[in-house]
């Protein structure tokens, strides 16, 4: 029990934090948006923020806790009904990852309009080098559990995927992993953006492409690579962890 409370209080602190990053990252779009972990406890439960609170006010106490039928059994707010939609079967497809996060970002969604993978153009885009999907289709707002089935279906193995014309979902062992793909993913959209509208790009050789993944695109990588970030926020907002 002891261990299950400290890694409890581990991941929903982890998870106020990135909540706070996206927030800074302008990652926040009036109620759109959902970060999840799993529950270490109760691996069908996970840990989501309250439907209507902003990004930027988050902290651990406002948390709420879903089971697999979606009702708040922890917490005092209610859960966005596509964050269930989409998190409930992503977190079941995907019994090794602990979170997944999903946001409106503008780089992310901007290229989702596009309907295709993004291309090894940069170092920093090879962590995504076959290592994410594409959700090739659009039919509203995700409020049918039938339809994150499809999403989960499109994510597969892989770390991240694009939901064309809507945005990006990315996983992670770790909700320091999960948090750090999105920001790279919309980061490394942004970079392809830019390089596609300045003219005619270079990629890198597939084997190169596949090495860097191999050095960039671990589940070790990301969650390092969210510490800094971890620490920034903690030190500048400590009252995301009350």
């Amino acid at each position: 029990m002891a261990d299950h409370d400290a890694e409890r209080l581990h991941r929903k602190q982890r998870l106020a934090a990135a909540f706070r990053i996206f927030s800074r990252f302008g990652y926040d779009e009036g109620v759109a948006g959902h970060i999840t972990a799993r529950d270490p406890e109760r691996p069908d439960h996970f840990w989501v923020n309250p439907f209507t609170k902003h990004f930027g006010m988050i902290r651990v106490s406002d948390l709420v806790l879903v089971n697999d039928d979606g009702e708040v059994v922890d917490g005092g707010g209610m859960v966005n009904r596509a964050a269930f939609a989409i998190h409930s079967q992503v977190h079941a497809a995907r019994p090794d990852c602990v979170a997944a996060a999903h946001t409106h970002s503008v780089h992310g969604k901007a290229f989702s309009t596009l309907g295709r993978l993004l291309d090894p153009i940069t170092q920093d885009s090879c962590a995504f080098y076959e290592d994410h999907g594409l959700f090739d289709d659009y039919t509203g707002v995700v409020i049918d559990t039938d339809e994150g089935k499809r999403i989960a279906h499109a994510l597969g193995d892989a770390k991240a995927v694009i939901l064309r014309n809507h945005g990006l979902l990315t996983v992670g062992q770790s909700v320091e992993e999960a948090a750090w793909w999105f920001i790279a993913m919309d980061r490394t959209c942004h970079a392809q953006l830019l390089a596609d509208a300045a003219g005619r790009t270079v990629p890198i050789d597939p084997g190169y492409a596949r090495l860097t993944h191999g050095q960039v695109g671990s589940a070790a990588a990301g969650k390092i690579s969210f510490q800094p970030y971890y620490d920034w926020i903690v030190h500048e907002q400590p009252d995301l962890l009350d």
